[in-house]
């Protein structure tokens, strides 16, 4: 993970609230830490590793609807179709307390592909695409997020949207 990344989640980081993170297999670093005094922290992974408290599918598991002040979800929407991309916005809305926050970043226009698995480059059966401030705008408001402020920043999208 890069420290764009954990910049931009730090910034948004809740340390007493209680978090879900959907993508939360350890590949290359980790947010986990930046929310190190939260009540609750459950990471789901379809891939078991480290990190991962619950293995599924982050577009349709069912943890603890409008339960959790945080969903944060980073560098995995640009390896999963739009479909899979749209159900994991639309699952971290439902788990979310009325005023919760989804935090996310992923790769933007300009980033070279790499892989989900170790990040060489991809698989020939691997997907991958950059995600651009439209797509993951319309993704959040078919979601029903309301406020939300989309931040590109070099070769990253990064993006903070609220539950009403």
């Amino acid at each position: 993970m890069h420290e764009a990344v954990t910049d931009f989640v730090s910034r948004h980081a809740d340390t007493s609230g209680r978090v879900l993170e959907i993508g939360s297999r350890n590949i290359n670093g980790s947010v986990r830490y930046l929310f190190a005094g939260a009540a609750t922290y459950v990471g789901v992974d379809p891939v078991d590793g480290p990190d991962v408290d619950i293995v599924g599918d982050g577009a349709t598991i069912e943890v603890l609807f409008d339960s959790f002040d945080v969903v944060v979800c980073t560098e995995v929407l640009e390896h999963v179709d739009d479909t899979i991309a749209a159900g994991i916005i639309v699952n971290a809305h439902r788990h979310l307390v009325p005023g919760g926050r989804f935090v996310t970043t992923c790769a933007g226009p300009g980033r070279v592909a790499h892989s989900a698995i170790d990040e060489r480059p991809i698989r020939p059966w691997e997907f991958y695409r950059n995600v651009d401030a439209t797509t993951l705008d319309g993704w959040l408001s078919a979601a029903g997020f309301g406020a939300r402020e989309i931040d590109p920043l070099g070769a990253d999208m990064r993006c903070v949207a609220w539950k009403d």
